[in-house]
């Protein structure tokens, strides 16, 4: 039996979770992920040597470090670091956001260390 896809409402999977910093995977397309994630504070600099990594801001606003300047994201404004691009985000009030990158990109990049998380998959 083939299931078919289902809409996915963003603003209902942001309420179902509070946690900082951990990606919530809400749809796959192709060999690529699309996740959710609610940030607070400032992650790690990192890059991903081998892909692009997509930041679209659904509230609030991000401030992605980069070495030459930075990017600053209000809503409904999205930012591509191009691969292999040292980056560190930045979220001075709690943001949410989309990122859409290849499935099992590590989210601190060739950083790794304590908020090194695995993105986790909605029930």
């Amino acid at each position: 039996m083939v299931t078919f896809p289902v809409p996915v409402n963003l603003a209902d999977k942001l309420a179902q979770f509070s946690e900082l910093w951990s990606q919530k995977k809400v749809a796959e397309l192709n060999d690529y992920e699309v996740k959710l994630a609610k940030l607070k504070g400032e992650f790690v600099w990192h890059s991903h040597e081998n892909t692009d990594e997509l930041f679209l801001v659904i509230s609030g606003r991000l401030t992605i470090q980069l070495r030459d300047g930075d990017a600053v994201l209000g809503p409904g404004e999205l930012f591509v670091v191009p691969r292999g691009v040292e980056h560190c985000p930045v979220a001075d009030e709690e943001t949410a956001i989309l990122l859409f990158e290849p499935a099992g990109t590590i989210n601190t990049g060739d950083a790794g260390g304590p908020m090194t998380k695995a993105a986790e998959t909605f029930n």
